[in-house]
């Protein structure tokens, strides 16, 4: 069964508000291997582990239908929140019992979330609900981002690694197969066709504010948040001011640039 740590209501309101949403090079790499694998019509596009729906709502225009699926129901019910989308349906429910018939799906997909699934009952579903030549698409990025702001940068990281250190003790088993890359996952997948890319650089500007919110939104900083709330908060609050000293500014919503390696497990059902 998928591990249940993103359930609270207020953890679910972080995500919405400073989860990154998937670069659109991840989009693209995506899109173009169901198109070169399978090609249309793009009917059905699951999207597990949803959170707030970032990734399934960056699908939405290329499917006829898409459904977020999480087994958290305050991340889905926070989804559920964001207008405009009218061929997205957002439900509760586990990545290892997925409620789809045989071979009705075009694409399956997992942003930062795979690496929580109980992997053999969850491949078994995905063999079971794709279609023939059918697509998977699991991706995350590492934990290891740099940031920038003027000569700076060097420092700013610094500081978000020596944050890191202070929650190494909270670590889940479970984000391990994540810094792994997935590469036991990719072992696993019964399918012959697939391939793994390990680092697609990606470049975006964010703010100090945003910055903060992600960290917050970490496993390791909840977990570490229930065990001693007060010292996380002054973790929290000792980190956004370190960060606004050494760049030198005063407001939060400050831009600097956030480097990340996405990485992209990528799969075909046999015809």
């Amino acid at each position: 069964m998928s591990f249940r740590l993103f359930e609270e209501k207020d953890h679910a309101s972080l995500y919405q508000q400073y989860r990154l949403t998937p670069a659109n090079e991840l989009k693209e790499l995506i899109l173009q291997y169901l198109d070169k694998k399978k090609g249309p019509p793009h009917e059905l596009v699951v999207d597990l582990g949803c959170g707030t729906g970032q990734n399934t709502r960056l699908l939405a225009p290329y499917f006829q239908k898409v459904v977020g699926i999480d087994v958290s129901e305050s991340q889905v019910e926070e989804a559920k929140t964001v207008p405009g989308f009218t061929n997205i349906t957002y439900r509760a429910g586990p990545a290892e019992e997925l409620p789809f018939p045989d071979g009705s799906v075009d694409l399956l997909t997992a942003a930062s979330a795979a690496h929580w699934f109980d992997a053999e009952p969850f491949l078994k579903e995905a063999a079971r609900i794709l279609k023939p030549r059918g697509c998977m698409a699991l991706f995350g990025y590492a934990d290891n981002f740099t940031l920038h702001y003027g000569s700076c940068g060097d420092r700013l990281s610094n500081i978000y690694e020596e944050m890191k250190k202070v929650l190494l003790p909270y670590t889940s088993s479970k984000v391990a197969v994540s810094n792994s890359k997935l590469r036991d996952l990719y072992e696993a997948i019964p399918f012959p066709d697939k391939e793994r890319i390990e680092v697609i650089p990606v470049k975006e500007e964010v703010t100090v504010n945003n910055i903060v919110g992600l960290l917050k939104t970490y496993s390791t900083f909840q977990a570490y948040h229930r065990a001693d709330p007060q010292a996380a908060a002054t973790l929290i609050e000792s980190t956004m001011a370190r960060f606004l000293q050494e760049m030198g500014v005063s407001s939060t919503e400050t831009k600097l640039e956030i480097r990340l390696e996405y990485f992209c497990v990528l799969a075909c059902k046999p015809q």
